[in-house]
């Protein structure tokens, strides 16, 4: 009895889908609610990001100078074979640009924070936000976020302090920012003196630990808390370097005994209180759980549901350690968690690049990895699986098998055998064997078990066999 389907039957070729591609069609038709605006007066982002560009304008004259003159093959590399800013660098960006070596120096240290340079070990390259630097108004914006939110680094703090003393500022400028933005005006310095003062008893007081178990030998009466210490060091010339670093990047202005933001700092508070309002809405109730649990409680979301529920986790926590949770979670054993992650890092952006881009070694994760990175740089995601080579393409059709095989329905993996990049049935199964997915058995397996075609279904199962014993 033969079959009505052909053993050598060409497959359908279909554009690689995400896992939630059917889901997304209802999702679409859903009323999005409108994005939260910026409050009343603040500049379009255009206007935003030429006011970004004009405070980055020097750093980016100096990156675009270290793009031609330290890149790969430059004609004028430095002596010792290094890209670093050395100081006969900093002499030849001097006489180059016409500028003075401190000049540059500030300049260099400016496009490092913006993330228009990146700097390796002793190498140095130009950041994605240069090379997005006239196109892109979100990439400058973010650029100048990184350099506000690194605005201590910005000038040398005063001496004579302790780091604590230093580090309760900074923790406590965010409180006085909020309030320069509410106050939407000039705010004389002494009031902002007064806000810091409080703010940084309220921190030192927060740190106080009081023992109130009973001690040895001693009736166990609790003993009494220990007070605040007295803020015992003038904070005046710590508020002054303070307001003076904000003034360098562009967030506020500071003369004549008073403060007040810009437009690009009013709109960067802004920024930072939504982030916070959306850590406080974390819609599944995810927020406090690891990367994994967070993704495992996202699986079953909805793609706009689950984008939401990233956005909130992420800004609940550090960036950086964000990142490198995902990409933990993204090495396990979990081919769901695997693809989710990756959602996850589209989510995060730029700061995610290095971390994604170091999984390129690694083969579980490199073709995730090489998706992102396309992606990133601006490769529209229906031809994003081009950068994939052939093998990278079978591995990774194979670990989103496994996903649908251990999470999904029968039919869902019908589907997915329509996207394979293969057009025959036994170069499909001749590839997906040398590929050496270590979950090849058990998708061959699911596969043949969820298929009608009885043929078909053998032919599967006996290409499985030969996985398992080595044949």
């Amino acid at each position: 009895m033969t079959s009505r389907i052909p053993r050598d039957s060409r497959l359908r070729l279909v554009r690689p889908r995400p896992l939630a591609a059917a889901p997304a069609a209802i999702e679409q038709r859903r009323v999005r609610r409108p994005a939260p605006r910026p409050p009343e007066g603040t500049p379009a982002p255009a206007e935003l990001a030429g006011m970004a560009r004009s405070v980055l304008a020097a750093a980016a004259r100096v990156a675009r100078w270290a793009d031609r003159a330290l890149g790969p093959g430059g004609d004028s590399a430095t002596a010792d074979g290094k890209a670093t800013l050395s100081d006969a660098t900093a002499r030849r960006a001097a006489d180059a640009l016409g500028l003075t070596v401190g000049q540059v120096c500030a300049d260099w240290d400016t496009a490092r924070l913006a993330g228009l340079i990146e700097v390796h070990g002793d190498s140095a390259r130009p950041g994605w936000r240069l090379r997005a630097w006239d196109r892109d108004d979100s990439a400058v914006l973010r650029g100048w976020v990184a350099l506000c939110d690194a605005w201590s680094l910005a000038c040398p703090e005063p001496e004579g302090y302790e780091p604590a003393a230093v580090a309760e500022v900074v923790t406590a400028m965010p409180q006085v920012l909020s309030f320069l933005q509410l106050s939407a005006g000039p705010v004389p310095v002494p009031q902002l003196l007064d806000l810091l003062e409080q703010r940084v008893t309220e921190l030192r007081t927060e740190r106080c630990e009081v023992d109130y178990g009973p001690r040895p030998d001693t009736p166990a009466v609790a003993p009494e808390p220990r007070p605040a210490p007295a803020v015992d060091a003038p904070l005046r010339p710590l508020l002054d370097w303070a307001l003076r670093a904000l003034a360098s990047v562009g967030a506020l202005t500071y003369g004549d005994g008073q403060a007040t933001l810009t437009p690009l700092g009013s709109w960067a508070v802004w920024v930072k209180l939504e982030q916070i309002c959306v850590a406080a809405q974390s819609p599944a109730g995810n927020i406090e759980q690891g990367a994994e649990d967070m993704l495992r409680g996202c699986a079953r979301l909805r793609p706009a549901a689950a984008r939401a529920e990233y956005r909130a986790w992420l800004a609940a926590r550090p960036v950086g350690s964000a990142v490198t949770e995902l990409i933990a979670a993204a090495r396990g054993e979990d081919a769901l968690l695997r693809g989710l992650a990756f959602e996850a890092l589209r989510v995060v952006g730029a700061p995610a690049e290095p971390e994604v881009r170091a999984a390129l070694d690694e083969p579980t994760l490199r073709p995730y990895a090489l998706l992102w990175l396309a992606e990133h740089d601006g490769v529209d995601p229906e031809d994003a699986h081009e950068v994939l080579t052939r093998q990278e393409a079978t591995w990774l059709w194979v670990d989103t098998a496994a996903a649908v095989a251990d999470h999904g329905e029968a039919p869902l993996l019908l589907r997915h055998l329509e996207t394979a990049v293969q057009p025959t049935v036994p170069a499909l199964l001749d590839e997906v064997r040398a590929v050496g997915h270590p979950r090849t058995v058990q998708v061959l397996v699911a596969l043949a078990a969820a298929h009608p075609d009885p043929a078909f279904a053998k032919a599967v199962r006996r290409a499985a066999f030969q996985v398992h014993t080595g044949g």
